[in-house]
């Protein structure tokens, strides 16, 4: 049995997947490029080795979601996660980040007894989606969060999203645009 009502089934992972990573404590990490890189990096490795698909995304200073999915879509998140954590730890330490460190160590959960660090909350939240309805909810949901924080007044000029490739211009990373 799972901790969370929220799972994902692996007898249906025909259909894509919302999804929701949020850094402990909500710390802003994601301020820093070479911390969206490393996420960018892990989802291209993942594209290009695990059959993921990639359909759409938003990364904010603290959290991301993603639309994506995959023959394994478990087990994908679970090394995205994993990778993405030690890498950016990896980041936070030689940039000399003690306060970020601090925190990430203060947050870890007592059972994450085999690390110093806990970068990623529990859990993703996944909602399975079913309809070209529920996608384009999402989808505009990810896109317009920019917008609604009042980073920027048009969700294609935020740099760390699916909006502009949505909008068939230059994005920083391949997403599946095409499953209309």
């Amino acid at each position: 049995m799972s901790r969370t009502r929220y799972r994902i089934f692996a007898n249906e992972q025909e259909y894509p997947y919302f999804l929701t990573c949020t850094v402990v404590g909500w710390l802003p990490v994601f301020t820093r490029p070479s911390a969206v890189q490393i996420v960018f990096d892990s989802w291209k490795y993942l594209q290009q080795n695990a059959r993921f698909q990639l359909l759409g995304y938003v990364i904010l200073e603290n959290h991301l979601h993603l639309v994506a999915q995959s023959p394994s879509l478990s087990d994908d998140l679970q090394r995205f996660k994993s990778f993405t954590a030690r890498k950016i730890i990896d980041l936070l330490q030689e940039a000399g980040a003690l306060v970020l460190l601090d925190q990430l160590e203060r947050l870890k959960l007592d059972h994450k007894t085999d690390s110093t660090y806990q970068f990623w909350q529990e859990g993703s939240q996944p909602k399975q989606i079913r309809t070209d309805r529920m996608m384009w909810q999402k989808l505009d949901y990810m896109h317009r969060n920019p917008v609604e924080r009042g980073y920027v007044d048009d969700p294609v000029h935020w740099r760390y999203s699916s909006a502009r490739n949505y909008a068939r211009l230059p994005g920083l990373i391949d997403v599946v645009t095409d499953w209309m």
